[in-house]
């Protein structure tokens, strides 16, 4: 049993691993059309359990930033800034090349020419914003809000962010998904809609401009986390090397606080209801309060009990995260381009997994996750010979 600190918590770690493992779940599955219940986003209000894995990876996000930053002694300089936004557009630019390379590959294999696949029918149509993107954006904006406030001040920048939000959605009373809706007009009017995604017809990105704005405020709960891990006053104090709290200290305070945050996201519910498409105040309060949680949770087993050995599988995925999940989305487009014939039928090689090998074992909905799972599994193959190696690929 260990109960001593340590400058690098193996539960977040395991924690960044889980969600990047959820996140390539949730996201390819076998039929888009046979999915089980809890593995589909709440269409509007509410929550699934898949609404939770790309919020769980931002708080993960903000609480590994903190880590990064200490290091700095969170001052802003050239440097900081540098690191700040280079990373932040480097994400970004990564969401964007991959949407590119799958329209690229579909209008290679389909016998379109070179520079007509290269640019010509994707600049017209691809959408700007994403899940990349938001993380870029959000990266960018969450460091350099932490490194100009400094550590101490965040909860006050989260609370001002998350009151500007409330009030933009209350005055312009766009809480149903409508063409008034705030969000949806500013996308609009910036983005076009030829460049947004589209939402049971309407032009909605999940992703977007106004919604970026509680989304770094999300980023800053887990960079306050990260200061309630490693400093010893918690939110109060600033971080000194050498101080860090224990491990039970860390686990009372993350759960306190979290219970705090998860409570005030409810009773938040009944103003503001919980919605990941507009990631709404009361969404981001629930999902950081429950992912404080877990990671309580996760601490008590893995760095205070000792119970290492189940958690090497989400480990190897926690430490090269965005470079696992890119990966994944690269195979899955390659896998979704290459076609062949069966009997007179054309299948894809993703598709005549499931169709030809899962769904006629497993039935539709098992044959579609155990497909998910399947591309995980492979993804892990990968993952852990870089694990032990201590190959670590940032991005």
């Amino acid at each position: 049993m260990s109960n001593t600190s340590s400058s690098r918590l193996l539960s977040l770690d395991v924690l960044r691993g889980i969600t990047i493992a959820g996140m390539i779940t949730v996201n390819n599955p076998g039929s888009w059309g046979h999915i089980f219940a809890p593995l589909r986003h709440a269409f509007w209000d509410g929550l699934t359990p898949t609404d939770l894995v790309f919020p769980f990876f931002m708080f993960c996000m903000g609480v590994a930033m903190y880590i990064s930053y200490r290091k700095y002694d969170f001052q802003l300089t050239a440097k900081t800034a540098w690191h700040a936004i280079y990373r932040g557009a480097l994400i970004v630019l990564i969401g964007w090349a991959l949407g590119w390379f799958g329209h690229f590959l579909r209008h290679i294999c389909a016998g379109d020419p070179f520079v007509y696949s290269i640019w010509t029918d994707w600049y017209p149509h691809f959408r700007i914003l994403g899940v990349f993107p938001r993380l870029g954006i959000v990266s960018a904006c969450a460091a350099l809000l932490m490194l100009i406030f400094k550590p101490k001040r965040l909860p006050y920048v989260i609370a001002a962010l998350l009151v500007i939000y409330c009030v933009i959605i209350s005055v312009t009373h766009s809480f149903e998904l409508n063409p008034e809706n705030i969000l949806s007009r500013v996308d609009l009017a910036v983005l076009g809609d030829n460049h947004m995604y589209h939402k049971d017809g309407l032009p909605f990105d999940p992703e977007g401009l106004l919604s970026t704005i509680p989304s770094i405020a999300h980023c800053l709960i887990g960079a306050c986390v990260g200061m309630l891990l490693y400093c010893k006053d918690g939110l109060r104090g600033t971080y000194v090397k050498g101080e860090e709290p224990d491990n039970w200290t860390r686990i009372n305070r993350i759960f306190i606080f979290s219970s705090i945050i998860l409570i005030a996201g409810f009773l938040l519910d009944y103003a503001y209801p919980i919605n990941k498409s507009m990631w709404s105040a009361s969404f981001a309060l629930v999902t950081c309060g429950l992912a404080g949680l877990v990671l309580a949770l996760l601490t008590w087993i893995i760095d205070i009990n000792g119970h290492k050995r189940w958690c090497v599988f989400f480990e190897c995925f926690g430490v090269n995260p965005l470079f696992i999940f890119c990966l994944s989305a690269i195979l899955v487009t390659v896998m979704g381009v290459i076609k062949f014939d069966v009997a007179g039928t054309t299948y894809s090689v993703w598709g005549a997994w499931y169709k030809l090998c899962m769904q006629p074992l497993l039935g539709y909905n098992w044959g579609s996750l155990i497909c998910a799972l399947s591309l995980v599994m492979v993804m892990w193959l990968i993952a852990y010979p870089l694990y032990k190696k201590k190959i670590y690929i940032k991005i």
